[in-house]
C-alpha cells in the first residue's frame, strides 16, 4: 500500500537521481566557464562566443563520455520504481 512515508521516500530518491545527473553535466561546464572568465578578465577580451563555445564543447564531451552511464543509471532507477510499484499494488 502506498503510504505517505513510501511516497516521500520515492520522491526523495527521484530528487537524488535528478540532482546527481544534473550535477554531473553542469559542474564541468561551470568550471570551464570560470576558467574562461578568468582568461577573459586577464586579457580583457569581452567576446561572448569565447565563453559560450568552450562550455558547449565541454558539456557535449561530458554527455558523450558519461551518456552510457547516465542511461544505465536512469534505467536501473526506473526498473526499481516499477518493481516497487508491483509490490505496492499487489
Amino acid at each position: 500500500m502506498l503510504t505517505p512515508e513510501v511516497a516521500v521516500d520515492l520522491i526523495g530518491e527521484a530528487l537524488h537521481v535528478v540532482m546527481l545527473l544534473s550535477v554531473l553535466i553542469v559542474v564541468p561546464s561551470l568550471l570551464t566557464g570560470l576558467v574562461v572568465a578568468l582568461f577573459q578578465a586577464a586579457t580583457q577580451i569581452n567576446e561572448q562566443t569565447l565563453s559560450f563555445l568552450p562550455r558547449l564543447l565541454v558539456t557535449l564531451l561530458v554527455v558523450s563520455i558519461a551518456g552510457r552511464w547516465i542511461v544505465g543509471y536512469l534505467m536501473d532507477f526506473c526498473v526499481s520504481i516499477f518493481q516497487r510499484a508491483a509490490t505496492l499494488i499487489g
